[in-house]
């Protein structure tokens, strides 16, 4: 089933109407009904009932985005809510190694206590702790001295930061953020790789399977990098889609 954006949009939002002072342009967006006036919706194109939202010359008219780039805007946003809670998580990760760092003798301790508890019980089900690597991974970050920890909790912050950025550029639909995402999901791309060779596991291959995708879209999409066109056919992309150019292109004469 195809999803009609515009309406969709309208519905939760509301409609966005303009009266441009051409009266050409003018006279094909408004028309008569026995309740009133009505004009017509730049985002949808239905008739709304009432006076417009605004007035002016038609450049200065609000550039409302509808069909093609309306639905691209969703997908940024969706990006944007999952670079929003990717970051949120890296911050409470990197809060969690600085807080081990201060105290990870005493974190020891009681992993020590917990491990000779439960190293019976896993016995039992045929499973030695002694030999998991998990535990072994564990075991070996106590060995980690203070300023490493607090070397890798640093470079988490920023690594959220970055998380962060992401997600408020990609919810307003800033071309920087394009840039910044389609770069740093890039960077790591190799990274996530490695980490498969290492260890596979669904979280991974879906994670990667999501980088690579975001990254193909952007680019392709949003025109980065001079790709099909670059900035000025993205421009022209978004203007065409706007009703306002749409009604010009219809016979309007200039």
């Amino acid at each position: 089933m195809k999803i009609d954006w515009d309406r969709r949009t309208c519905a939760r939002r509301g409609h966005v109407t303009y009266a441009p002072e051409d009266p050409r342009l003018r006279v094909r967006l408004r028309a008569d009904t026995a309740l009133g006036e009505v004009w017509r919706c730049l985002r949808c194109g239905d008739y709304v009932l009432g006076e417009p939202h605004g007035s002016g010359p038609a450049d200065r008219a609000p550039l409302v985005p509808r069909g093609k780039v309306l639905r691209d805007l969703f997908i940024l946003r969706f990006l944007a809510v999952e670079r929003a809670v990717r970051g949120v998580f890296i911050v409470l990760v990197a809060a969690a190694v600085w807080k081990f760092s201060n105290s990870r003798y005493a974190v020891r301790r009681l992993f020590d206590e917990y491990l000779d508890v439960f190293r019976p019980v896993f016995r039992h089900f045929h499973y030695d702790l002694d030999h998991s690597p998990v535990v072994g991974t564990i075991q070996k970050t106590f060995g980690y001295k203070q300023s490493t920890l607090l070397l890798v909790a640093g470079l988490l912050l920023v690594y959220a930061l970055v998380e962060l950025v992401e997600a408020v550029g990609l919810w307003y639909a800033k071309r920087w953020a394009e840039y910044l995402t389609v770069v740093a999901t890039a960077a790591f791309l190799p990274l996530e790789i490695y980490e498969l060779t290492e260890h596979v596991s669904w979280l991974k291959i879906s994670t990667l399977v999501l980088n690579i995708l975001a990254v193909l879209y952007i680019a392709i999409a949003k025109r980065l990098f001079g790709l099909r066109g670059g900035r000025r056919a993205f421009d022209e992309e978004r203007r065409s889609a706007s009703l306002l150019e749409v009604e010009e292109s219809a016979g309007v004469p200039v």
